[in-house]
């Protein structure tokens, strides 16, 4: 008979062979930290983790984040082995065109991958935002003796992830918001990709930990599995503040250049795999082998997996019994493909009445959020700015999970990538910041649109019109620089009944991130935009106003200058100048038209065309024609007031006039 503690070495060693064999085919890949980490894993996965295999999706299991996601083979060998949906054919096919183990870990591409990792420090942020997610569903819907959301989130980071400031950003409000069932396993080998991490990090790791609020604990041993599982188990106990667990372990175990950056990155090779299989005492010449007695070492965790969600699905059943008023609100939240929002709630504007897009995304926001629970989120420090506080609801603080208010701070990326961890946990979160500081945290929103997350981002601010707090406020380069991105859709929405629209487009939605871009200053609210469907807004561009005799060009319009748009149309009639206006919210939207629809709006025959939008001219050109005018701010603003910085960069009546005019005369 084979020993208990024999078993778990042979598992170990079998995680381990796996990513070597897996790395060495492939010729490509890091199979360093999966060495490394082996044994803190395999600890974790077997013994205090709380998942099913068989069923990847249930509600109330652990969550385990590998921020370090170059490690991939180390997820892939674990879900394998511990009975998910993952054959060993894609463990051979690891980097391989059309496998499910691709180089970084993929949510949705991968059964139980919980999110997208690879960019370093990111998954450190989307593990605080899963942890405020389990704290606020459970302050929300658990009960005395019915702790129905009752889960922890575990992240796996390295030295690099510690390096990243969006992980610094994240650290500090786990801290700040005492998180006490986010514990993370810091891989500490001291090494990174180009030498060892003294080279550029000199960091007490543990002082800077403890000065945010967190609780650190140390295993001197990674391959001891039993002060791992000690220092994991502690962890759990603490529920007023979040976990490092720093474990010392050795990058490229059992290789000869093992505690080295050598060893990060790379095929091992064949001689070289030799060696660390005799070294690891592995018998098998097969590669890819994997011991019956491992197989058998694993299936306990699917046979514990399934009796953890029986037993919660009798607790759940239970409390649908004797909340079901509750427990109906909980299976919606589990189902939100889309939200169905009752059009009378929402605010309708007086026509010719001014009000800032701002001010009206606000208003909206407030009624949805009485609506859907789901609705949660906040700001970079900029609420009074943003109008993105629940005017109605509280603060989420550690006094009170409850809230739907969260305080960010001025932590712009990792608010961003805590908003992914609240969206993959079954909630919408909205987050909100000045546009030309979506810059600060566009790597998230790149992770937003690549897992598919309905994450809204509220841009204020959103031109020149800026004013007085000069180029470093004015965004130009950003409309331009989000369009180009896959999987986003920018909507910029030209008066406030459009802006309520647009709200009601993102509730209906949930494929997907939307970047909502608004402005500061106040704009009328349009006869012809009331009076339109609000399917008009839903496909990105419509005709806004017709002409009175046969049109002559277009100009095209988006946001704040529609406005300018209609007062040219206006001026150019008074001169018998034909014109129609398009007003342009969406590209994206537009884009999904059929060539039917998008020809009717912009007529391949009419190239006189005048495009006017305050920002780079970059990706216009396709819809002003060849020979048609974009007038465009195409290099950083200028401080001043709001009003001379437009009418300086050319933006008036006279402008867009004159610009018909010259289209028309040649």
């Amino acid at each position: 008979m084979t020993s208990k503690t024999s078993v778990s070495d042979l598992s170990i060693t079998t995680i381990r062979t796996l990513t070597i064999d897996s790395v060495e085919k492939a010729q490509h890949g890091h199979p360093g930290m999966p060495m490394g980490t082996a044994p803190l894993a395999y600890a974790l996965w077997t013994n205090v983790m709380n998942h099913n295999p068989k069923n990847p999706d249930w509600f109330n299991r652990d969550r385990f984040v590998l921020s370090a996601g170059h490690g991939s083979m180390l997820i892939y060998s674990l879900l394998h082995l511990t009975g998910y949906d993952l054959s060993l054919k894609e463990l051979q096919s690891f980097r391989q065109w059309g496998s499910k183990t691709p180089g970084h870990p993929e949510f949705r591409h991968t059964p139980g991958v919980e999110t997208t990792t690879g960019p370093l420090g990111q998954g450190v942020a989307t593990s605080v935002g899963m942890a405020m997610a389990e704290a606020y569903l459970a302050a929300k819907f658990n009960r005395p003796n019915y702790p129905i959301v009752d889960h922890f989130t575990y992240c796996l980071c390295g030295d690099g992830d510690l390096m990243e400031g969006v992980a610094n950003e994240a650290i500090s409000l786990a801290g700040h918001q005492q998180l006490g069932k986010l514990i993370m396993i810091f891989d500490s080998n001291d090494v990174s990709l180009d030498g060892d991490v003294s080279l550029s990090y000199s960091e007490d790791v543990k002082e800077k930990f403890e000065a945010c609020g967190w609780e650190v604990l140390f295993v001197s041993d990674g391959n001891n599995i039993q002060e791992v599982e000690t220092a994991l188990m502690k962890a759990k106990l603490n529920s007023d503040q979040p976990t490092l667990i720093e474990i010392k372990t050795t990058i490229g175990f059992g290789s000869s250049i093992a505690g080295t950056h050598e060893a990060h990155s790379d095929p091992l090779g064949i001689e070289e795999i030799k060696k660390i299989k005799e070294k690891y005492q592995w018998s098998y010449e097969e590669d890819f082998y994997i011991p019956d007695e491992v197989k058998q070492d694993f299936e306990r965790v699917q046979n514990l997996g399934q009796e953890h969600e029986e037993k919660w699905n009798e607790l759940l059943g239970s409390y649908q019994e004797k909340f079901p008023s509750l427990a109906d609100e909980f299976f919606k939240l589990q189902n939100l493909d889309s939200l169905e929002v009752p059009t009378e709630t929402l605010p309708s504007y007086e026509i010719g009445s001014t009000l800032a897009t701002r001010n009206a995304s606000g208003e909206s926001l407030n009624i949805l959020a009485k609506e859907f629970s789901a609705f949660i989120g906040g700001s970079a420090d900029l609420d009074s700015s943003t109008k993105t506080r629940l005017l109605e609801e509280k603060d989420f603080s550690p006094l009170d999970r409850s809230g739907r208010n969260i305080r960010f701070g001025v932590r712009e990326f990792a608010m961003a990538a805590t908003a992914n961890g609240l969206a993959l946990h079954h909630l919408r979160p909205f987050v909100s910041t000045f546009f030309v500081f979506s810059d600060y945290l566009r790597p998230a929103l790149r992770l937003s649109a690549l897992m598919q997350l309905p994450v809204t981002y509220v841009f204020t601010h959103d031109s020149i019109a800026v004013g007085q707090d000069g180029p470093t406020h004015q965004p130009v380069e950003q409309l331009a620089s989000l369009r180009a991105m896959p999987g986003l859709t920018v909507i910029r929405p030209a008066d406030a009944n459009e802006t309520k629209e647009a709200w009601k487009w993102i509730t209906e939605h949930n494929n997907g991130p939307v970047a909502l871009i608004l402005g500061r200053q106040k704009v009328e609210v349009f006869a012809e935009i009331a009076d339109k469907s609000p399917s008009s807004l839903h496909r990105g561009a419509y005709i806004l106003s017709e002409p009175k005799q046969q049109e002559e060009g277009i100009i095209i319009a988006t946001g704040s200058e529609v406005e300018l748009a209609m007062k040219a149309k206006e001026k150019l009639e008074q001169e018998n100048i034909y014109i129609r206006v398009v007003n342009m919210p969406s590209w994206e939207l537009f884009e999904q038209q059929d060539d039917a629809y998008k020809q009717a709006v912009l007529p391949l025959n009419l190239t006189n065309r005048v495009v006017v939008e305050m920002g780079s001219k970059l990706g216009w050109r396709e819809y002003a024609s060849d020979r048609g005018i974009i007038m465009s701010v195409d290099e950083f603003g200028a401080s001043g007031p709001g009003d001379r910085v437009i009418q300086e960069y050319g933006f008036t009546v006279e402008k867009v006039v004159a610009n018909m005019k010259k289209l028309l005369e040649n």
